[in-house]
């Protein structure tokens, strides 16, 4: 259950993630990242590692984003 709730969030991640790609709207990664970090806790609650993966993935690529954009030093 908690494996198919962090892939919801993940899921939720992924389309508010998509959206900060558009210029202008980067400052929506500071509410992505902790959004992913809560579907991490979720995922590794869970006995399944595909939540888990999933929102690590997110986390690393938005991340990514936020540190090219110059939000992160």
């Amino acid at each position: 259950m908690l494996n198919i709730l962090s892939i919801l969030v993940g899921l939720v991640t992924l389309v508010l993630g998509l959206v900060a790609f558009v210029p202008l709207l980067g400052w929506l990664n500071w509410l992505v990242l902790p959004i992913g970090i809560v579907g991490l806790a979720l995922g590794a609650l869970s006995s399944r590692r595909g939540g888990r993966n999933l929102n690590a993935v997110l986390i690393v690529v938005f991340g990514l984003r936020l540190m090219l954009g110059g939000g992160i030093v």
